[in-house]
């Protein structure tokens, strides 16, 4: 019995401590809530009062941030980028480094027919997806960004379901990307591609 309440304890810790490592708002208040539901148990169980309420309260205060985040609803649009955008250069420049983690071979070459739109969240800019057609119905991704703290895959469903029809008015009817690491992997993975067999590398497809 002792070893596992010892083992409750290690647990709450751990999540909480991983919980405050978190950069989307919503994984932090989920795994907190977690958290803090083990020490309320740890506490009750060591007969530690002050603990368990003080963490019976922390499941209350996110119980009630997570409704509200959930009630809350999201606007997504899109901006038209132009290849010299002051804007985009700044906002490429500024996240360069987490941008490297996930598109390591990537540089910014702005070309004709390229597409480029800032990714706004109720009207505040929160990503970058670049893509170029290949002529042939197909939209090579090549950039698909969004900022820490806003990937909760809301900003992807947006893209690649909301705007199928605005890929379609182009004469797009799938759309191809490269995966440079297990993130990012799992992430096209969820928002619909698929490997495609007998491609050159590790290309992931997804029909519109």
């Amino acid at each position: 019995m002792g070893q596992w309440v010892e083992f409750v304890g290690y647990a709450a810790s751990l999540l909480v401590a991983i919980s405050l490592t978190m950069r989307s708002v919503l994984r932090l208040r989920i795994l907190n809530l977690v958290g803090a539901l083990c020490f309320t148990i740890y506490g009750t169980l060591i007969g530690a009062y002050p603990v368990a309420l003080v963490n019976a309260a922390i499941i209350l205060i996110n119980l009630y941030y997570l409704a509200d985040m959930l009630r809350a609803k999201t606007y997504f649009s899109t901006i038209d980028a132009e290849g010299d955008s002051a804007y985009v250069q700044a906002f490429l420049a500024f996240h360069a480094a987490d941008i490297k983690r996930f598109f390591p071979d990537w540089s910014y070459e702005p070309a004709p027919g390229q597409i480029r739109w800032l990714i706004l969240r109720d009207a505040q800019p929160v990503g970058l997806f670049v893509g170029v057609p290949d002529g042939r119905g197909g939209l090579r991704v090549q950039l698909d960004y969004v900022i820490p703290g806003y990937r909760d895959l809301k900003p992807g469903n947006f893209i690649y379901t909301q705007q199928a029809d605005r890929f379609k008015a182009l004469g797009i009817d799938h759309l191809y990307s490269g995966a440079a690491n297990d993130t990012h992997r799992a992430y096209l993975r969820r928002m619909g591609f698929a490997p495609r067999p007998g491609e050159q590398g590790e290309v992931f497809w997804r029909a519109l």
